[in-house]
């Protein structure tokens, strides 16, 4: 299976989805235990979720399982998040810190190397290459980082996660007006929740491409599960209505983003 799908589009904004694919290498697969076959850490129906919600989008999404290794994690194995608990490149635990693997079946050095070379560069290089077309189009490139979570995960953080989490590494990978609207459309978003730079300040996708000052704004959005699933657990099936009242919002986002882009591309960058 190819590790990316791609969509391409003519808008400035392109969505990331690195967490939504399912394919699980046979090999890998049978180090797994039945925690790590039941995939409960996948961001289910995301790209469901934001199908059509700004046409004309790019998307580029991974296939494979965040499992076999997760295509958000600096490849280098750096914690975005030292001192706080969090998974690693190729995961060992899920969000409940409870092992993925049998024993004596974790992978060694060279393996995770084979999985970053088979899985997280071919992602990342067709990410970075639609951000390049997207950028000389029109001179400047938002890239939408989406993601999703259960809302109560207490390995990771205490309480309940508010809807949406916005993230822009404190400001860093995003122009002002980039994070302010995001924020303003989230907090006025009424039965909804929301916080910038809390739990998730932005994952490696996020902190690596976002650089402003040279014409790509880097945003990730991280939704609780409660805000679009039927149940946050197995089967993770959308809410038809819970959805639909969602996307309303994401549209809204998405739209005003691109709107922004296309003004500062008019203006010269």
């Amino acid at each position: 299976m190819d590790p990316v799908e791609i969509f391409r589009g003519d808008s400035p904004v392109v969505l990331g989805l690195p967490h939504t694919g399912l394919f699980v290498p046979d090999d890998v697969e049978a180090g797994f235990n039945e925690t790590g076959k039941a995939l409960a850490d996948t961001d289910w129906n995301i790209h469901r979720l934001y199908e059509g919600v700004l046409p004309g989008a790019t998307t580029v999404r991974a296939t494979f399982h965040r499992y076999v290794i997760d295509a958000n994690r600096d490849p280098t194995g750096r914690s975005l998040y030292p001192g706080q608990n969090t998974t690693t490149l190729c995961p060992l635990t899920d969000f409940n810190n409870d092992p993925l693997y049998l024993p004596g079946k974790e992978p060694n050095e060279a393996e995770i190397d084979r999985r970053l070379e088979a899985f997280h560069m071919p992602y990342h290089a067709a990410l970075w290459a639609e951000i390049e077309r997207i950028r000389s189009r029109h001179g400047i490139a938002i890239l939408y980082d989406c993601h999703s979570i259960r809302s109560v995960c207490p390995f990771l953080f205490e309480g309940v996660l508010p809807d949406f989490n916005i993230g822009t590494n404190d400001g860093v990978t995003c122009d002002p007006d980039v994070e302010r609207m995001t924020a303003e459309i989230c907090a006025l978003a009424e039965g909804y929740t929301s916080t910038l730079n809390g739990r998730f300040k932005g994952g490696w996708t996020t902190r690596h491409y976002g650089r402003p000052e040279a014409g790509v704004h880097a945003i990730q959005m991280e939704l609780a599960q409660k805000s679009h699933l039927m149940t946050e657990s197995h089967p993770y099936e959308l809410d038809p209505l819970k959805a639909e009242r969602l996307r309303g919002v994401l549209a809204t986002i998405l739209s005003s983003l691109e709107q922004w882009a296309l003004e500062r591309a008019n203006e010269g960058g």
